[in-house]
């Protein structure tokens, strides 16, 4: 698809708030409600516009579970590169995310459990023994300052300058 400059504004408006209904888009645009409709119709055909979602701090909300981002060393496959080693890695339910990094590691793996344990045995059951994986480094997700351009525990509300004597 190509994406014009109207289909670009209303793909940037979405991403930064999922919720904006189609006539709020079309008024912030100056154009109808129909033609938004109709592009953010398109967008979702397409499979430029692959789903909907939130910024949550799971802190405040429930019990914390362990995030790892697991850097991952392959060797790529003939005529397919890299991209059928990360498919049989992504498709692992635990899997949360899977990228081509530049670097000293081939593919970035973010996986999310409910104990060290189950990071562990996951890397050591599954990950490792996926063919062509060389090697693993396992880093462990301690705090999440912001994401997705949302800060967490922003202290907006005190904007005072701190006097020392």
């Amino acid at each position: 698809m190509d994406i014009n400059s109207t289909s670009n504004q209303i793909l940037h408006l979405l991403h930064e708030n999922s919720q904006l209904s189609h006539e709020t888009i079309a008024t912030m645009l100056g154009i109808e409600t129909a033609e938004v409709t109709s592009i953010i119709q398109q967008l979702e055909k397409e499979r430029v516009i692959l789903r909907y979602s939130a910024v949550i701090n799971w802190d405040k909300v429930e019990k914390q579970k362990v995030t790892a981002v697991i850097d991952v060393k392959v060797t790529p496959q003939r005529e397919v590169g890299f991209d059928a080693i990360a498919e049989r890695i992504y498709r692992f339910p635990e899997v949360k995310s899977v990228s081509l990094m530049s670097g000293a590691y081939d593919l970035q793996v973010i996986v999310e459990e409910n104990h060290l344990q189950d990071v562990a045995r996951f890397v050591a059951q599954k990950l490792s023994t996926v063919e062509h994986v060389n090697s693993t480094t396992t880093h462990f997700l301690l705090k999440t300052y912001k994401s997705d351009g949302v800060i967490f525990d922003d202290h907006e509300d005190d904007q005072r300058l701190v006097i020392a004597p």
